[in-house]
Formats: structure tokens, C-alpha cells, sequence
């Protein structure tokens, strides 16, 4: 009973985690980044620098770390179910002539992409953007685009990422 209630709390954890991840990846992306080049482009507003300074910093702390954990309660999951094993996800069930992994193993790859894009592509370069990193005005407008590039993947690769996860579970192919 005791693995049944850890798996369940995983899973509950491993939701809402992923569920403020996409929230604000979706946020980011049709909200803030259209809000902000709004605000840069009025002329007599506040300009974006509000938005950088005290929502930009916090909203990505969330985002980074809801990553991360959406990340490890699904590999958790994967280790402790008894139906599934992270080996054979990320292998896609090959040789084990098993559906359900190679679906869940589409998902977890993709969400792997999209862990790797927030932690080695969108964070350090959101740093020298937001000014917390020294950079020149160089550095910035590339930083701003490599950052902009793998936010839009994340988004692109989040449908997807979630059909895979889902029909795992249910049972479906697609």
C-alpha cells in the first residue's frame, strides 16, 4: 500500500509541477514576450522595465524549478511503477515489444529536450537579459534570441510531449 500511495503522490506532484511548467512556458511565450515588446513600443507607458525587474525574475524561478521537478517526479515514476521502467523509455521499449514505454518514452525525450532548453538555453541566457549577468548590448540581443528560439521549441515540442504522456497512461497509440 505504502508504494501504491508514494506512486500516487508522484504522479500528483509530477502533475502539478508539470502543470505550472506549461502554464508559464505558455505565459511567456503569448503573454509577457507580446506584453513587453507593447510596453517597449508606447511611448509615453512604463515601458517593459517593470515586467523585467519584478515579474521576469520570479516567473522564471518557477518556471526553471517547476521543470525540473516535473522532470525527476517523471523519471521517479518511471523507476517505481511496475508497469513501466526509465530504461526502457528512454530506450522507446525497443525489445521489449511494449507500446505504453515507447509512448511514455516519446514523451520523456521530449520533455528532456524542453528541461535541457530551460536550464542550458533559456536560463543562462534570461541572466544576462534581465541584467544579473554582466553582458554588452551584443551579448544581450544574441542572449534574447537564443533564449526567444528555445522558449518557442519548448512550446512547439509541448503538445506533443503531453499527447505522448497521456496516451501512455490510457493505453492509446494515438
Amino acid at each position: 500500500m505504502e508504494s501504491i500511495t508514494s506512486l500516487a503522490l508522484d504522479r500528483w506532484l509530477h502533475f502539478l509541477a508539470g502543470i505550472t511548467w506549461i502554464g508559464l512556458l505558455y505565459y511567456f511565450n503569448f503573454v509577457q514576450a507580446p506584453a513587453a515588446a507593447e510596453a517597449a513600443k508606447d511611448q509615453g507607458g512604463p515601458g517593459p522595465a517593470a515586467i523585467g525587474k519584478y515579474i521576469t525574475p520570479r516567473a522564471l524561478l518557477w518556471f526553471r524549478w517547476s521543470a525540473l521537478v516535473t522532470w525527476l517526479s517523471g523519471a521517479y515514476y518511471l523507476m517505481a511503477a511496475p508497469h513501466y521502467s526509465l530504461h526502457g523509455a528512454f530506450t522507446l521499449g525497443i525489445g521489449a515489444n511494449n507500446i505504453a514505454l515507447t509512448t511514455i518514452g516519446m514523451g520523456a525525450w521530449l520533455g528532456t529536450i524542453m528541461l535541457f532548453n530551460v536550464w542550458v538555453l533559456i536560463w543562462p541566457n534570461q541572466k544576462k537579459v534581465l541584467g544579473l549577468v554582466v553582458a554588452t548590448e551584443e551579448e544581450k540581443a544574441k542572449a534574447k534570441r537564443v533564449a526567444f528560439l528555445a522558449s518557442r521549441s519548448n512550446t512547439l515540442l509541448s503538445v506533443p510531449m503531453l499527447l505522448f504522456m497521456g496516451s501512455a497512461s490510457h493505453g492509446l497509440p494515438f
